[in-house]
């Protein structure tokens, strides 16, 4: 049953999963290259909203029928490479266009909050962690499963708070250092985009699940 040390155990666990680069964290760093701290911070927002909706999942089985089910889990797995992919492309694009015509980067709020909340949501890292050790959390001899939950929730979302808004610091720091003018700007689309777009080659090759 789930106690005190247990939850300072689902901490550690869950930072442990956070702190490693991924599809979530591409995206927080994408954002704050090419729209600076405030899109990164949105960024982070976004994919904190969209943890909360991994532990309804985790909570109520979804999560283990995609495991169990290698052919869901790889759909979702090619869903989120092809989304972070075309992130990727629509970046790539804005480096090689005139400077007159360029697409803008998505720096409006609305459009960075909901791409870091589809990432979060398309990315199957979550749902392997929901299914490997959300389950021995869940239950607790001190509180109710949905009391249980909204703990465990309030430490994906501190641990997310915390790590995402650290590289979101991080990286928009190194683009003031590095300067905004248009020469530096296209060298930081066209990194980022190729980050993105490689990111999720790696996601497929490492995460694909055979039937």
């Amino acid at each position: 049953m789930s106690s005190a040390p247990d939850l300072w155990l689902f901490f550690v666990m869950v930072f442990g999963v956070i702190v490693l680069p991924g599809m979530d964290m591409a995206f927080v760093a994408s954002s704050a290259l090419t729209g600076g701290l405030r899109s990164g911070f949105i960024a982070v927002a976004g994919i904190v909203v969209a943890g909360m909706l991994h532990v309804i999942v985790g909570a109520t089985g979804v999560a283990a029928l995609l495991l169990l089910w290698p052919a869901a889990f790889n759909a979702l797995l090619l869903a989120g490479a092809a989304y972070m992919a075309w992130i990727g492309v629509s970046i790539l694009r804005t480096s090689v266009a005139p400077s007159s015509t360029a697409a803008p980067l998505p720096r409006q709020q609305g459009a960075v909050f909901r791409r870091a909340a589809v990432t979060c949501l398309l990315n199957p890292k979550a749902y392997a962690f929901m299914l490997a050790v959300f389950p021995a959390f869940i239950l607790s001899a001190q509180h109710s499963m949905a009391t249980q939950a909204l703990r465990l929730g309030a430490i994906i979302a501190s641990m997310q708070l915390l790590v995402y808004g650290a590289v979101a610091v991080f990286v928009a720091s190194a683009r003031r250092w590095a300067g905004t003018g248009e020469n530096g700007q296209r060298w930081t689309a066209r990194i980022v985009g190729a980050a993105l777009i490689i990111g999720a080659v790696l996601t497929v090759t490492f995460a694909w699940r055979p039937a």
